[in-house]
């Protein structure tokens, strides 16, 4: 599938659990991040409706990314991980469409705040700049340019502060 192709993307269902699971085992060289998924499946920061899926032709699914919900300085924000690619179609545009969704879901949901801690190649196509720039911090060592935010409501407050994830992340 070329890049200009588009992928269908959707909302996880439950029929998708054991497929999302085996593209995310794929996608990473341990099953620490498949592990987060299901913990956080189970977690009361998952957001129904937050978990997408990208379908490669024939439904195959393809892609999964993730959105939970996690607090700065009080405030609800989201937390974007794991994005998850299968390694045969990786590069071929399925992360960028199913990240693209699952954003666009969270801003029409009212979400105000979302970050992500990645590839600073990567994820500033979507609009993430350094979280800094906004005073928001890691609760752990990282660098700068990986930690990444990105505004989804100008008009609501930005919260600045040390992000606090759920509890299946295993920082505090």
């Amino acid at each position: 599938m070329s890049p200009a192709m588009r992928w269908r993307t959707r909302p996880e269902t439950g029929r998708d659990v054991a497929a999302v699971r085996r593209v995310v085992l794929a996608a990473f060289p341990t099953a620490e991040e498949a592990d987060l998924v299901d913990a956080l499946r189970t977690d009361p920061a998952w957001v129904p409706g937050l978990s997408w899926v990208a379908e490669a032709p024939g439904g195959r699914i393809a892609g999964y990314a993730l959105l939970t919900r996690c607090r700065i300085g009080g405030a609800d924000a989201l937390a974007l991980a794991p994005v998850a690619v299968l390694p045969a179609h990786q590069r071929r545009g399925a992360g960028q469409a199913v990240t693209r969704a699952v954003l666009e879901a969270a801003r029409e949901r009212g979400e105000a705040l979302v970050v992500v801690l990645g590839h600073p190649e990567y994820y500033p196509r979507f609009g993430f700049v350094p979280a800094s720039r906004m005073g928001i911090r890691a609760p752990f060592e990282v660098p700068d340019e990986s930690l990444m935010a990105l505004v989804l409501d100008a008009s609501a407050p930005i919260p600045s502060g040390t992000i606090e994830y759920a509890a299946p992340f295993g920082v505090s």
